[in-house]
């Protein structure tokens, strides 16, 4: 082993340091490995054995992450065409599949076309820089997800921070940048820490009076919003967006890439200038399978959303009656409200001893004072699950005195 250079010494001892204050105060984030796929109950390795627990906390919205149809998908694709592509689109990366899930992907969100990354961060971390230049203005909910944070950063534009859902103060932002060259509103389509879907009407009536582009990350909401899966433009009714953003990773099997969706002209720019498209390998044939399969189910399963809705409205009914205080609606993300960062971390931590596999969230991913449990929702989960899991979680608040007795 190499022996540590002094200035790799003293930060390690700063890291070290460091660690231990987050450990601390209650803010240190704990892994703990599956030994199983991804589902409603999972197994993870322990030191004493392995541990079976039911799964709250996995962006697996519809249960299809070890749906025996996508493995099968993945499967023949890895046999029909190997492994990766060894190469970034433009040289010699591009796939049919590839071609294939972008048109699939456009026809979901209702734009002309798509393209593919190999993840949502990558796409979000891409699409601003290329449309964006110093004479631009961008507007960004406060409480946007971390990739459409780094990538306005990544960007020459004049940036503008309204508060969540604040619509006057988005309204006066964009009369403020009334002399911008390309006005450009972005908006997760719900809000991943609360659970908020986005009022898409009322940011789309904004753009219009002021005359901006809406794009919304629809990562939370494609497969899970809308009578067809489609997202949240759909879930309002079928509100007009110039772009979209989403993953592969959460409802549509839960295993990697992201996308963007837009006009033809936006696309065909995005495939010249956007950079993690340009320096990325391109997404592996198998992933664009399995997400092609994940899409024929939601086209063809809406049972699976409504047993979503079902379980998520049952839970959120049965821990607003026991006392809890619950954020967000309408969507499986269902976060209960603890505010302590320590008792949101005793709680997770009894609700894991009690079988229950559930995350406490607390600052800087939450603001001070918010910590919670965030519990999603998914299909895979039977009644049963559901009902065990409001008895944990009634039991737990009752010994930490998060509700009353």
């Amino acid at each position: 082993m190499t022996t540590p250079s002094p200035q790799s010494q003293s930060l390690d001892h700063a890291l070290a340091a460091a660690l231990d204050t987050l450990r601390e105060a209650g803010l240190f984030k704990e892994e703990h490995p599956l030994v199983s796929p991804q589902s409603g109950h999972v197994t993870i390795a322990e030191p004493c054995g392995n541990r079976q627990l039911l799964n709250l906390c996995a962006n697996n919205y519809l249960g299809l992450a070890d749906d025996p149809r996508l493995i099968e998908a993945a499967r023949n694709a890895l046999d029909r065409h190997g492994l990766g592509m060894a190469s970034v689109r433009f040289i010699c990366g591009t796939h049919e599949l590839h071609r294939r899930l972008e048109t699939r992907l456009a026809a979901l969100t209702g734009q002309q076309d798509a393209i593919l990354f190999p993840s949502c961060f990558d796409a979000n971390a891409g699409i601003f820089e290329a449309l964006l230049g110093p004479e631009d203005a961008v507007f960004s909910d406060a409480l946007n997800h971390a990739s459409i944070i780094d990538g306005i950063r990544l960007c020459k534009a004049q940036r503008h921070r309204y508060p969540n859902g604040d619509i006057a103060a988005l309204d006066a932002a964009l009369a403020e940048a009334k002399d911008a060259r390309r006005k450009l509103v972005v908006t997760d389509g719900v809000f991943s820490m609360d659970g908020v879907i986005a009022d898409l009407p009322a940011i789309r009536a904004m753009c219009d009076r002021h005359g901006a582009l809406l794009m919304v990350d629809d990562s939370h909401a494609t497969g899970v919003l809308g009578p067809d899966g489609s997202g949240t433009a759909a879930h309002h009714g079928g509100v007009p967006v110039d772009m979209v953003s989403g993953t592969l990773g959460k409802a549509l099997g839960g295993a990697a890439g992201g996308y963007i969706a837009g006009s033809a002209s936006v696309i065909a720019w995005l495939r010249q200038k956007a950079r993690p498209y340009l320096f990325s390998n391109a997404l592996p044939p198998a992933l664009a399978a399995t997400a092609l399969c994940a899409l024929d189910i939601v086209a063809q399963e809406p049972e699976r959303r409504a047993r979503l809705g079902s379980h998520a409205a049952r839970f959120r009914a049965a821990l607003t009656k026991a006392g809890f205080t619950l954020a967000g609606s309408g969507h499986p993300i269902i976060p209960v409200m603890i505010g302590d960062a320590p008792v949101a971390g005793q709680f997770a931590e009894k609700l894991y001893r009690a079988g229950i596999y559930a995350v406490a969230f607390s600052a800087p991913v939450v603001p001070p004072g918010q910590a919670r449990i965030r519990t999603q929702m998914s299909s895979a989960l039977s009644d049963a699950d559901v009902d065990r899991a409001i008895a944990a979680f009634i039991q737990v608040g009752h010994e930490l005195g998060v509700i009353p007795a």
